[in-house]
């Protein structure tokens, strides 16, 4: 029981009554130990019908509330986070296991969409449009939509909570949030802190943000109803195979932010210094459970030998243990499910030629019910095809390449497209990457890796990732309905395209 009265002592700090998380039917697990942290209820389909029509009289007030004022209240969220910053950040590292520093910055991420968010408010613009009609004006506005249901996977437990809500709400409508089964104390955290700041609001319609708990079922109530016409999912592209026809089916939108295979080049002119850290980050950053992790690694064949040679000293000398201690760099894996996906991904990749180094299970005699594992590369060569399928933990695969464009090819030729990365100093093949010639992914860094985005550009991939933006640029745009006027401010009534109808009133 090492982190039960530390977990209480968090949850008491962030306004959640521990007393309250001992008797529900959800056991929470902390990947660090393997121990549960906490019995928590889960909704009833009944209930979260409840919570989708309590929101639905939630947006009919608050989409009536200026923008700006809006904002306000995202301001104060915003505000809220940074005073518990450290508490959250803690609770993310113990719920999910990704090590205290990115914890941390998780939290930050929320705080800087809240900035973002606020900023935003005052800013919802619409178009001016020429009309062909002579004294008619036309118009563009964007209008809030309405309940918008969030559903988002472990490894972000917070953070894409705050991307979706921070905007849809300055954008005018309600929340509903299914997380992770995996990891609903953090939820249950976040969703007191916004009680928090809208008390201090003042006037907020009840139910804003709706929190509801519980495994698929449960979220399948939310993706069915009608009552919520968006729905943002971060998850599996098996997730979003399932989400995304439900919606689509009742006329809905999706926002779908799904899995990534993603690929990172190392060029002749690159700088090996920096692409060795962002490659080994990349890979190994939350140990391997990000979307953007790097999965994919093209080595040109000049400098193969020696890059991986200093990647290969560069995995031996990563410390691996738990994630408070901020001398560790890679945290446990979220669950035994993920551990037996890892090895049957490198039986395979063995199978298929590749050479395998790491991998294995470390830490086992101290946690014996939690999941540490060694980082693993795999030596693939030089193939025609690289690994189609993403496994979600620390497994890179590394390949060599003579010629420019067969690696674009290569790196294009998997499902999925979320972010891609090349280093270079060779001013054609930076452009090119970023080219309709290049990366076909909906992020492509030069310089840096894979992982890492900012929320001031729009996050999402092409292919089996989903299509979804969500942070930000204009992805508010998708959080909002499009109408479109045209005023006739003059005293005839022409018609579009020419057309004549012309009435007798003989």
């Amino acid at each position: 029981m090492v982190l039960i009265h530390r977990i209480t002592d968090i949850l008491e700090s962030l306004g959640v009554d521990p007393s309250t998380m001992t008797n529900g039917d959800l056991d929470v697990f902390s990947p660090v130990t393997g121990e549960i942290l906490a019995s928590v209820a889960t909704d009833t389909p009944a209930a979260v019908t409840e919570k989708i029509s309590a929101a639905q009289l939630a947006f009919r007030e608050w989409r009536s509330v200026p923008a700006p004022r809006r904002g306000e209240l995202v301001r104060l969220l915003g505000e809220k986070l940074r005073a518990h910053k450290d508490a959250l950040g803690a609770l993310v590292t113990i719920e999910c296991g990704k090590i205290l520093t990115e914890g941390l910055g998780e939290v930050q991420e929320m705080i800087d969409i809240c900035d973002f968010a606020v900023g935003l408010s005052r800013q919802l613009y619409g178009l001016t449009i020429a009309s062909e009609r002579p004294g008619h004006r036309m118009s563009e506005y964007w209008l809030p939509i309405g309940p918008v249901g969030v559903i988002s996977a472990f490894n972000f437990p917070v953070a894409v909570w705050s991307w979706n809500a921070a905007v849809a709400l300055v954008c005018g409508n309600t929340v509903i949030w299914k997380p992770s089964e995996k990891t609903p104390l953090t939820a249950i955290a976040c969703q007191q802190l916004f009680l928090s700041a809208a008390a201090e609001f003042g006037d907020a319609p009840k139910n804003l943000s709706t929190l509801i708990i519980g495994d698929g079922s449960i979220g399948a109530k939310l993706v069915s109803n009608r009552g919520v016409p968006l729905i943002s999912a971060t998850g599996s592209t098996e997730m979003g195979r399932k989400v995304g026809p439900v919606v689509a089916e009742r006329f809905g939108r999706s926002i779908l932010e799904l899995g990534g295979n993603n690929g990172f080049i190392v060029c002749p002119s690159a700088n090996l210094d920096m692409a060795l850290t962002a490659t080994v980050f990349g890979a190994v950053g939350t140990a391997g459970q990000r979307c953007t992790s790097t999965r994919r690694l093209f080595v040109h064949d000049s400098i193969y030998r020696e890059f991986l040679s200093r990647l290969k000293k560069a995995y031996a000398s990563i410390s691996i243990g738990d994630p408070m201690n901020s001398e560790n760099l890679v945290g446990p894996l979220i669950d035994s499910d993920a551990f037996n996906a890892m090895q049957t991904a490198l039986r395979n990749a063995s199978q298929a030629g590749g050479k395998v180094h790491g991998g294995e299970r470390v830490h086992e005699s101290k946690f014996p019910d939690a999941y540490y594992v060694r980082p693993a590369l795999v030596e693939m060569g030089s193939q025609k095809q690289s690994v189609q399928t993403e496994t979600f933990a620390p497994v890179l695969y590394v390949y060599s390449y003579s010629d420019f464009a067969d690696v674009l090819s290569l790196h294009n030729d998997v499902p999925q497209g979320l972010s891609s990365a090349i280093f270079t100093n060779n001013l054609s093949e930076a452009e090119n990457f970023i080219s309709p010639l290049g990366s076909d992914c909906g992020i492509a860094n030069i310089n840096i890796g894979t992982s890492g985005a900012e929320i001031g550009g729009a996050f999402g991939g092409e292919k089996d990732t989903g299509g979804g933006r969500e942070s930000g640029s204009d992805a508010w745009k998708g959080y909002m309905r499009r109408l479109t006027s045209t005023t006739n401010y003059s005293t005839e009534l022409p018609l579009a395209q020419g057309v004549r109808f012309t009435l007798s009133e003989d």
